[in-house]
């Protein structure tokens, strides 16, 4: 029953009565509301998300059953960082997809955790599945956290709304971004913050010819603000730094990087023209960073609060094996 004072609309004002444990947010409700399950006790199905709620008035919410999904559980080994009733944090190696998708129809993080969490999966969406709440590329290793409950789904989808949610990654960049460089100082959206932190400003949207990639616009796209800091310069060809995400766009801190004329080391869809200069560097060293096959990023901290028990919680996943590689050969080559 809604109470007195009630909210102007039915979905905020359902939103604020929902039972503990029972998770549906705002945005759920919307789309209930527009598919017909909910009706006025007594009354009509209301389709429309402008009807407004009266006190003493009592709603039916119908909740669909959580439907099958093709993937199929596959016993693939996962690196579980942490895992409990609510949430399962996972270390995803590179090369692991995190969605079955054309191209990539099985061997993904859903199917194995499919496998691993059997039937403790989050329904919402209306899909049995386990709770993808963010992903990482394809290429990228690291940290994702995933969600085994509704209650839990609806609390991560919320922080990561909110942009609460802590996320750094580790990535090699082409180059060593620095204040004292006047042609990094001069692309639009680049700033320069107090402890030597770089600020990247730019929509990103999709590349008008290319569809399977991204691109800073103007005018267009989606708001997106990514942070970096060099944590080791190497010699001027390179730099392992810290990047951090105000927003989460697809393929973030990849173009961000570009557009700032660092690009990251290995990747071939943003960074493909970039080459290190190979004077006076080892032709081993040269070899490597050619032949690096992936982008050069690691989902290495992450950070929230427990959708359940409002615990803060922090995670860190040592760089891969490839990459620390990659960075003994750069440091190696440095100092010679």
């Amino acid at each position: 029953m809604i109470g007195d004072p009630a909210p102007p609309r039915l979905d905020k004002a359902l939103a604020t009565v929902v039972p503990e444990g029972v998770a549906l947010s705002r945005s759920h409700l919307g789309r209930l509301i527009a598919a017909g399950a909910v009706s006025r006790e007594g009354g009509d199905v209301v389709t429309d998300l402008k009807t407004r709620s009266r006190p003493g008035e009592v709603w039916c919410v119908t909740l669909p059953p959580a439907g099958e999904i093709s993937a199929a559980p596959e016993d693939i080994p996962l690196e579980v960082v942490f895992e409990d009733a609510d949430l399962i944090v996972v270390n995803k190696p590179a090369g692991m997809v995190v969605h079955p998708a054309p191209g990539s129809p099985s061997g993904t993080l859903v199917n194995a955790l499919l496998f691993h969490c059997g039937d403790s999966l989050s329904g919402i969406g209306g899909q049995k599945r386990p709770g993808i709440v963010h992903r990482i590329d394809k290429d990228t290793s690291g940290l994702l956290v995933v969600a085994k409950s509704d209650r839990a789904h609806h609390g991560l989808a919320a922080q990561f709304a909110d942009h609460s949610i802590s996320r750094h990654y580790r990535a090699v960049v082409y180059g060593v971004p620095s204040r004292a460089d006047p042609r990094l100082a001069g692309v639009s959206g680049v700033a320069f913050e107090d402890g030597a932190i770089v600020r990247i400003s730019g929509n990103i949207a999709r590349h008008r010819h290319d569809r399977k990639r991204m691109a800073v616009v103007t005018n267009a796209g989606r708001h997106a603000i990514t942070r970096l800091k060099v944590l080791e310069p190497f010699g001027t060809v390179a730099a392992l730094v810290d990047c951090w995400l105000e927003t989460g766009r697809t393929h973030q801190i990849r173009v961000h990087l570009t557009h700032a004329g660092h690009a990251l080391i290995g990747d071939k869809t943003y960074g493909g023209r970039r080459t290190i200069g190979h004077k006076n560097l080892p032709a081993a060293t040269v070899d490597l960073v050619r032949g690096f096959p992936r982008q050069a990023l690691h989902a290495a901290t992450l950070g929230f609060r427990h959708p359940s028990t409002d615990q803060m919680l922090s995670f860190e996943a040592p760089l891969p094996a490839d990459m620390c590689t990659l960075l003994e050969a750069l440091r190696a080559a440095a100092v010679t």
